[in-house]
């Protein structure tokens, strides 16, 4: 086959965590297979960045964002393949999106549940007129990839033809393959990390965090946003993409607080996956993928009420042994099975096999 030519449309740049993980990582290791990408954010990181600020995108900003996807699905016969963040012409009709992809074989990839905007809305008539949109774009894709089961069920029962679970991961090469070490006297420090988003799910922990700050000393940073707890002592660090993996390997235990909705259901654990490879322990709610991720007392706890917060993060906290012995588990899980250098071959051959219009059967 000659040289494969990929249109990636993520929806955001490097700033955008999505699009960082699931897309542009992996980038260097499958041009070494031969594959040269042609990559077009939706959203550039600039207004990305604005809307951070201002909590909005302009509407100029959108209307650009629009003129430029569609112009470049015009020229989509120039590629093998369009590869695909979740959708590329959010909230329009399916129509319009699969007119602006004939011809042309597709993949679409989700780390989220993207498709409750849609059949979620609390408007009556967006559930009604685009609610089943990203169940009719899956089913007419060469292949939808999925982070997790949650959101591979939801290609399959759409009657995408071709499904396959890759989780998100990190690049063990930015990850330090050597634990820090517990130094005695030094207070203890539980990590979160996450976007102004998101910071809502730590908020969860505001009650257990500060009855446990009541018992055992500990610190709580918190890297890319801001936020306060009454009665715990809170560090809060921008994120940077060249000082995340630091900001967290000086920490002791990661966490990752979640609700229980069809939401958060489909997230991709990627936080504890991070704490994992900087050789921490986690702590995490029992929604999704988490319970896929935390082996219960190997590499972490599950923690549903408030009560097993305190419970877990006492325990980890005041045994430093357990914590080492632990963030070992965790760093060994992530080595195996949640880093670029084994997904990485698997998603170049699952991309060269829907560019052939191949399924995974019998190739």
């Amino acid at each position: 086959m000659r040289t494969m030519k990929v249109l990636v449309l993520t929806r955001y740049g490097r700033l955008g965590a999505s699009s960082r993980l699931r897309f542009l990582q992996y980038l260097p290791a499958l041009n070494e297979d031969g594959i040269e990408f042609d990559v077009r954010p939706f959203f550039s990181d600039e207004m990305l960045q604005k809307k951070y600020k201002k909590g909005s995108y302009s509407l100029i900003g959108i209307f650009h964002a629009y003129a430029q996807r569609i112009k470049i699905l015009r020229h989509r016969n120039n590629f093998n393949l369009v590869w695909i963040e979740k959708e590329a012409l959010p909230w329009v009709p399916a129509w319009v999106e699969k007119t602006l992809l004939s011809g042309v074989s597709y993949v679409q990839d989700f780390d989220d549940a993207w498709f409750h905007n849609y059949d979620l809305h609390r408007s009556n008539f967006v559930r009604r007129i685009l609610g089943q949109r990203l169940d009719k774009l899956m089913a007419g894709a060469q292949l939808v990839v999925g982070g997790n089961n949650y959101l591979v069920d939801r290609a399959v029962a759409a009657g995408a033809a071709w499904t396959e679970k890759v989780p998100t991961v990190i690049d063990l090469e930015r990850y330090p393959a050597v634990p820090k070490n517990n130094v005695a006297g030094v207070l203890p420090t539980i990590v979160w990390i996450g976007s102004p988003s998101t910071v809502r799910y730590l908020r969860e922990l505001a009650v257990p965090l500060a009855a446990l700050a009541k018992k055992v000393p500990f610190k709580l940073r918190v890297i890319g946003a801001h936020l306060a707890l009454d009665g715990v002592e809170v560090e809060c660090l921008p994120w940077l993409e060249e000082s995340e993996v630091a900001a967290i390997a000086a920490c002791d235990i990661g966490v990752m607080p979640l609700i229980d909705s069809p939401w958060e259901r489909g997230k991709c654990g990627y936080k504890l996956i991070q704490y994992m490879a900087c050789h921490l322990p986690v702590v995490a709610s029992p929604v999704g993928v988490n319970k896929d991720i935390v082996e219960e007392g190997r590499n972490g706890f599950l923690a549903e009420r408030p009560q097993d917060w305190i419970d877990a993060l006492s325990q980890l906290l005041t045994q430093p042994e357990l914590r080492q012995r632990m963030g070992q588990e965790g760093r060994h899980r992530v080595e195996t099975t949640y880093c670029l250098q084994v997904t990485g071959p698997v998603l170049a051959n699952l991309l060269i096999k829907a560019a052939r219009g191949s399924s995974s059967h019998g190739q």
